[in-house]
């Protein structure tokens, strides 16, 4: 008997993905949504639930037969906030809103509520070789990272109170068809075959592609033993930023034309014109260690990154040529 599932951010990148992934593996579906308009598009099986905000909806008869809520939606890390006070925004939803949401389903017998948070409750960065695991103390640096954080202690509360399952998932970079922002400027810098000074960076960083994601995600809607756990989540494999450049321009059929430019120049400058964040990102080391998603869910990320990669590129050609 497939299980009912109560899916948020079902018109977002992640939450599209695994609203794709709960069809093809015939579960049944409702999707909460803000904008009906883009729910127009889903399969006539999902069934759409509109609501204004989290943190105000009431949800009234809203997880009528639900075993699960996936709750993907997120107010989300942005490079530029214009919030006067972002940390107030981000609790509003991410936190009041969360909470709200996942008390409702409690009240209502849910029996298991899996959140997709972020690597940002562990830290901004790790030292190469010393990766973060699902177990480190939260050292969120950021105002994202602290509500997500927040939203995490909550939920954790709100299990201990009523018995409903907590899955916490903590993803790294996310990418994938559709992805946006510095990944799909990434590749299209590579396409075009602009010169980048990214050729001596010898950091590690952790990806996701988005169909591990997704399949650990709905691993987690079942597994016994994922109940009440913190699972961080990658492709297993780290790459420099230098060497992803590379595979990527090989998903693209592309050559990288990658300058030897010492990393601590490229900081130093970014650093001068207010980049430091970027710098970070492209420069030094975020690493994840996902043997304690591995073992206790006997998971193995089902696609390698030249793979996701390609899947990738191929959207991205596709969309460029439209």
């Amino acid at each position: 008997m497939s299980q009912s599932v109560f899916l948020t951010g079902a018109t977002g990148f992640v939450g599209g993905a695994v609203l794709r992934r709960l069809l093809a593996d015939k579960f049944s579906v409702t999707a909460a949504v803000r904008n009906s308009a883009k729910a127009v598009a889903f399969d006539p099986a999902v069934a759409v639930i509109p609501f204004e905000s989290f943190e105000s909806a009431s949800w009234d008869d809203a997880f009528v037969g639900v075993d699960v809520v996936v709750h993907s939606a997120a107010r989300v890390h942005v490079m530029n906030d214009t919030e006067a006070d972002p940390l107030a925004a981000f609790r509003k939803v991410n936190v009041e809103g969360t909470l709200n949401l996942a008390s409702r389903a409690a009240v209502a017998g849910v029996r298991r509520f899996v959140f997709v948070s972020s690597i940002k409750v562990n830290g901004e960065g790790t030292l190469p070789g010393k990766p973060y695991t699902a177990d480190d103390q939260a050292a969120p640096s950021d105002a994202y990272g602290i509500s997500k954080m927040e939203a995490e202690q909550g939920l954790r509360e709100l299990a201990a109170r009523t018995g409903m399952e907590i899955v916490i998932i903590r993803p790294v970079l996310v990418y994938g068809p559709g992805v946006k922002a510095n990944f799909l400027n990434m590749m299209r810098w590579l396409d075009k075959g602009i010169p980048l000074p990214f050729g001596a960076i010898n950091n590690g960083r952790s990806l996701v592609a988005l169909d591990n994601l997704v399949d650990l995600i709905v691993t987690s809607i079942t597994h016994p033993s994922a109940a009440n756990q913190t699972f961080l989540v990658s492709d297993g494999e780290d790459l420099s930023t230098s060497e992803l450049l590379r595979r990527m321009a090989q998903a693209l059929g592309k050559s990288a034309r990658l300058l030897p430019v010492p990393s601590w120049i490229l900081s130093t400058v970014a650093n001068m014109l207010g980049r430091r964040s970027l710098s970070q990102r492209l420069c030094g080391s975020l690493q994840v260690d996902i043997a304690k998603t591995r073992s206790i869910l006997q998971w193995t990320p089902p696609v390698s990154v030249d793979e996701a990669l390609k899947k990738a590129a191929v959207d991205y050609m596709e969309h460029k040529r439209r």
